[in-house]
């Protein structure tokens, strides 16, 4: 059985899938195997670039959890968590073991979750190297001692050479993300957006932690000199990697964290920042590590010399950039902070009627939280046009929260009555008036303003 597999040693899983895994290759081996195999090049700075077809963004109408005893009563099914029967499931995964069956495949033992108390052991499986690379990269590695014992808890196949047949495996289209709780395993095919990997391993922490009394959240985190914690709660485009990336600071993490009993801690490895317009004079330390030997380009177009072109838009909007965070200098090494001392909404006003920055008070804070008012920007999903979308996505996460928003927000509530964290609402959107008639707020602007809260 699948459920039993993830338990097992990796030779186990080669022989039955019958298919021959390559276990965890370095970075550099699987990105110069990624480009000797044409899933991409180098570009000049040593960097690794690929594209991804027509899937640059993310899929939300394809992502589905199936639907058993287990998830039941514990999922908040809707538009956002869409159910797939047992029965579907297990026709698609039939048709992705037949696919993989003697084909050869990447296999990297990762985890997520810095805090060892809240750890889960992952198998990331993939068709190309650079999504190894990218796996390895996003998640956490567990040490070349560990790697002996590693014991998978959940396993995630990533196929984007497969598609779905919709009237046999319950989908909408050809495309598909399935999480199976029972089964402890995931299922990504017909996409080639590397982000799907990344958002479907966090979001077995967003299930899971709050078991535990552990609050999973949507946000970046970085640490001062005295310690002292600050979270950057936002969706895609609203600024939390490039926020938190702040040479006064030290980064725990860009993207993913849990607030457990002990502090903060991320879940990640790495960084997935957004690259349009990335230039070093507005964003250097995200500039710095994106041009080098390691890091990955997603749908960056390069130039006759092989360069980076940040301005050039012509494939997505929704460029990006993957990198470790020891690209960073000063980042915390362990990914773990103590408790947090200020939390900030970054919120992507579209219609340029919210102010700069407004400090909220507890109850306030809940309820934007609820709300998560914001504006999805170009690129980010499928199917968004050239102006932002206004949306409103519960805990400032919604596509990655599986459970009821009421049992993230009452942690949220429980955690700010525990460290009296001051709340603050950050507008990263337009001024003087909307989309078309006012002007987006210059970095530098919010950079301070973030920086005389912090201090």
């Amino acid at each position: 059985m699948i459920k039993s597999m993830t338990s097992l040693p990796l030779t186990s899983l080669q022989m039955l899938a019958n298919s021959h895994l390559i276990a965890n290759k370095s970075q550099t081996d699987l990105l110069q195997a990624a480009v000797d195999a044409g899933e991409g090049v180098f570009e000049a700075s040593g960097a690794f670039s690929a594209t991804t077809g027509i899937f640059t963004g993310r899929s939300p109408k394809d992502r589905f959890i199936v639907q058993d005893e287990a998830t039941a009563q514990t999922i908040d099914w809707g538009k956002v968590n869409q159910p797939l029967s047992s029965a579907h499931f297990a026709s698609l995964k039939a048709r992705v073991m037949k696919h993989i069956e003697g084909k050869t495949l990447q296999a990297q033992d990762l985890y997520v979750g810095a805090d060892p108390a809240h750890r889960i052991n992952i198998r990331v499986c993939t068709e190309q190297s650079w999504h190894a690379a990218f796996a390895r990269t996003l998640l956490r590695r567990p040490e070349a001692e560990e790697l002996a014992d590693f014991k998978a808890d959940w396993t995630l196949i990533q196929c984007p050479s497969l598609e779905a047949v919709p009237a046999e495996d319950g989908t909408k289209s050809g495309t598909f993300v399935v999480m199976n709780f029972s089964e402890r395993l995931i299922l990504i095919g017909g996409t080639a957006y590397a982000g799907e990997i990344k958002k479907s391993a966090f979001a077995l922490l967003n299930y899971a932690l709050p078991e535990s009394g552990v609050m999973p959240m949507h946000c970046s985190a970085n640490q001062g000199g005295d310690g002292s914690v600050a979270l950057f709660f936002g969706l895609s485009g609203t600024g939390k990697t490039t926020l938190s990336a702040d040479k006064g600071r030290a980064l725990i993490g860009d993207d993913e964290h849990g607030w457990s009993e002990n502090g903060v801690f991320n879940f990640e490895g790495g960084c997935y920042a957004k690259a349009i317009n990335l230039t070093a004079q507005q964003e250097p330390e995200i500039f710095a590590a994106s041009q080098r030997p390691g890091a990955i380009l997603e749908n960056v177009v390069l130039d006759d010399q092989g360069k980076a072109d940040f301005t050039d838009t012509s494939l997505t909007e929704n460029t990006r950039c993957a990198y470790p965070l020891p690209h960073i200098a000063g980042h915390v090494e362990s990914g773990q902070g103590g408790q947090p001392n200020h939390v900030l909404f970054l919120t992507l006003d579209a219609f340029g009627v919210l102010p700069p920055l407004s400090r909220l008070t507890p109850d306030q804070a809940a309820e934007h939280f609820l709300l998560g008012y914001t504006a999805k920007v170009a690129g980010t999903e499928r199917g968004l046009g050239d102006a932002p979308e206004a949306t409103f996505s519960t805990c400032y996460g919604a596509p990655f929260m599986p459970r009821a928003p009421e049992v993230y927000a009452n942690l949220l509530r429980a955690k700010l009555q525990e460290t009296g964290a001051s709340v603050w609402l950050v507008n990263t959107g337009w001024v003087g008036g909307a989309y078309g008639v006012g002007k987006r707020i210059s970095l530098t602007h919010t950079r301070g303003l973030i920086r005389a809260v912090l201090s």
